[in-house]
């Protein structure tokens, strides 16, 4: 006869609940994270296949578009002049970037501090910034000479005001039930400012310092144009204007690379500064 005898409770018990939706939250995750490094890849890819394919058919004239591969060679030509005129732009991105954060931060503090303040100032900020900052860089340069002054200052001109007017906007903006239990509290003005306004506009704060970092760059290469005795945009001017345009396509091509990785850099800070953002608003 067969011997019967009872399973081992432990051997047989079911998973844990939640051990399965645990897993796959894992699982995606893990997916996620693979998307994340995956897609921007195939987007290049993407680019560059449409690039080729352009110059190979010759939609636009090799002269003013070349190859992917031309570029590419134009670079591996160069390296280490390329990369040293990277590293000056780069430089110039930075601190004229630093500048105008700390400067339109200060400023929009400021709007946001006094209605007075606000309706004196906000017209003669929209004024400045209306003004296309090409027509400014002659001027520029007859004002402060060549060299970092002109191209640091057209950096701060492209990129102040998103910081100004965001900073503004969140401090301005602070939700009704954030305000509401400040004045329960019976915080003091710098207190509620302190622990509750500036953390609630951070977001918002972000938001112009993400749209500011890509006119820098483009503040840096276009005050370079004008002013330029090295940088990314004096190599675009120089080998385009002798028909080097490969070379001056891989100076470009680097122009978009500092911008993407700052952009990216910024990204993380925000990410890293302001974890409940992602926790309190879209699951993406």
């Amino acid at each position: 006869m067969t011997d019967v005898r009872s399973a081992d409770p432990a051997q047989v018990a079911p998973p844990p609940a939640g051990s399965g939706r645990e897993a796959g939250r894992v699982g995606r995750g893990a997916g996620l994270r693979a998307g994340a490094a995956l897609l921007p890849a195939a987007g290049l890819l993407v680019a560059l296949a449409a690039w080729w394919l352009i110059a190979r058919l010759e939609l636009v004239h090799p002269a003013a578009l070349p190859p992917p591969g031309d570029v590419l060679a134009a670079f591996i030509d160069k390296p280490a002049q390329m990369l040293e005129h990277t590293w000056g732009t780069l430089l110039e991105i930075l601190t004229g970037f630093a500048l105008s954060a700390v400067a339109g931060v200060l400023i929009g503090l400021s709007l946001a501090s006094s209605r007075t303040v606000e309706r004196m100032f906000t017209p003669l900020l929209v004024a400045v910034n209306a003004v296309p900052k090409i027509t400014l860089g002659p001027l520029l340069v007859v004002a402060l000479g060549w060299g970092q002054k002109p191209i640091l200052t057209m950096v701060f001109l492209l990129c102040f005001f998103p910081i100004v007017l965001s900073t503004a906007t969140g401090l301005t903006t602070t939700p009704a039930d954030l305000a509401e239990l400040v004045r329960s509290w019976n915080a003091s003005r710098w207190q509620a400012f302190r622990k509750v306004r500036f953390p609630a506009a951070l977001p918002q704060i972000f938001v112009g310092l993400k749209v500011a970092m890509p006119l820098a760059a483009i503040g840096a290469v276009i005050g370079e144009f004008q002013a330029g005795e090295k940088g990314l945009g004096y190599v675009i001017l120089q080998y385009a204007g002798v028909g080097d345009t490969a070379t001056a396509w891989a100076a470009i091509m680097l122009v978009a690379l500092v911008s993407i990785l700052l952009y990216s850099a910024l990204l993380l800070i925000e990410r890293i500064a302001l974890p409940w953002v992602r926790e309190t608003t879209s699951s993406r």
